[in-house]
């Protein structure tokens, strides 16, 4: 749910939301910990997917195109 609320929201905002939202409901702060030590890595995973899925995109646009690459090597 978080996810698409703040889609548009960078950095640690997110992760204080989520803190304001698990002390409201009297849940354990460990959980913000926990995402805290995971968050790069799955930020890097997910800038991975993007960049391999614009690359294809490209790729298949241009072969839909008949757009021809050199030779290659």
């Amino acid at each position: 749910m978080f996810r698409y609320a703040l889609r548009h929201v960078s950095g640690l905002a997110p992760l204080v939301i989520l803190a304001g939202t698990l002390s409201t409901f009297h849940l354990p702060m460990e959980g913000v910990a926990v995402l805290l030590g995971i968050d790069a890595l799955m930020d890097m995973a997910r800038t991975s997917v993007n960049v391999v899925g614009n690359c294809l995109a490209s790729a298949v646009v241009a072969r839909w195109e008949g757009v021809e690459f050199g030779e290659r090597i």
